[in-house]
């Protein structure tokens, strides 16, 4: 199993640091377009190595995808990461272009790639990878949801008292601050539904908590986040190669699911050796279907500035 991770910057770094760890690939490629980063970076991951106990054989390269050829799945990370005040949407027009040459160079030397997309506006960087490539909808995934879930499931667990391994909740819609939709009213501890353990207040703090989580770390660490949106990333890798079958809130191509179409939106998927399998329908009410079509219609004003770049 080969995988190749581009961008070395910290989401990067980290997410090929936990893909290592975890020996998901027997081969694992870091490309950067920064002279010598991918490189050092890789290198200082290999000398880990006899520490850790892993047998994955990690290489650096600079902006050369022959490097590349061969891999089974890609994380693409790469773009401008995030600075405190801006946001995803301000992004577009730079991490457009990265995002496009990115996707485009890759399948060329690994036309049956499975792509994962970590970089942001996510929602619309995804949707621009599945237009801009005309692979199959089920091998291209926004990793937005898995990580706003975790986001959901830490933010109850300082509530509640309880270990994040130990809560099931979802957040669905886009994978911004205003957009994404944390579904407490489905959130339980090992099967208990957690509003009965929390009060209203909580509840809506919890939730105003979870939507602004990216913004928060951005502001108090001056650039995005990267331990948990690498390891989300590698979440999703493991998935893939071990053919889990695991569910994940991920943003895909929806054809009418969820009553939207021709949109890329966060709802839970099963992910397996294909890519996303399956997606589930999880009955939204009144209330939350609402939020979601206002969802849909913010990404998709997103994704009407691809069309004038």
């Amino acid at each position: 199993m080969k995988v190749t991770v581009v961008g070395a910057g910290a989401v990067g770094a980290t997410c090929a640091d936990n893909i290592a760890r975890k020996e998901l690939a027997t081969e694992l490629v870091l490309l950067d377009i920064k002279e010598g980063l991918a490189e050092g970076k890789a290198q200082d991951m290999m000398q880990t190595a006899a520490l850790l106990g892993f047998d994955t054989k990690i290489s650096g390269s600079t902006n050369d995808y022959t490097k590349t050829a061969g891999s089974d799945v890609v994380i693409i990370t790469s773009g401008l990461p995030r600075k405190p005040g801006m946001t995803r949407e301000e992004l577009i027009g730079t991490n457009a272009g990265i995002v496009k040459g990115v996707a485009e160079n890759i399948l060329k030397y690994s036309p049956n790639a499975i792509l994962i997309i970590i970089s942001n506006p996510m929602d619309t960087m995804t949707y621009l990878a599945l237009t801009a490539t005309g692979l199959p909808k089920h091998k291209i995934i926004g990793m937005g949801g898995a990580l706003d879930s975790a986001r959901f499931r830490y933010q109850l667990s300082q509530h509640l008292g309880a270990s994040p391994a130990d809560l099931n909740a979802v957040v669905v819609g886009g994978h911004g601050d205003t957009t994404m939709i944390p579904l407490i009213r489905l959130a339980t501890w090992n099967s208990v539904p957690v509003t009965s353990l929390l009060s209203n207040e909580q509840q809506k703090q919890i939730v105003a908590d979870t939507m602004v989580g990216g913004a928060t770390l951005t502001k108090l660490i001056g650039t995005s986040a990267w331990y948990a949106p690498g390891a989300a990333g590698a979440a999703l890798v493991e998935a893939i190669v071990r053919d889990e079958k695991k569910l994940f809130t991920c943003c895909v191509k929806l054809d009418g699911e969820y009553g939207q179409k021709d949109i890329c939106l966060g709802v839970p998927v099963t992910i397996g050796k294909n890519g996303w399998e399956k997606i589930i329908d999880i009955k939204l009410n009144a209330d939350e279907q609402a939020l979601f079509n206002k969802s849909a219609d913010a990404v998709r004003n997103m994704n009407d500035v691809l069309k004038t770049l």
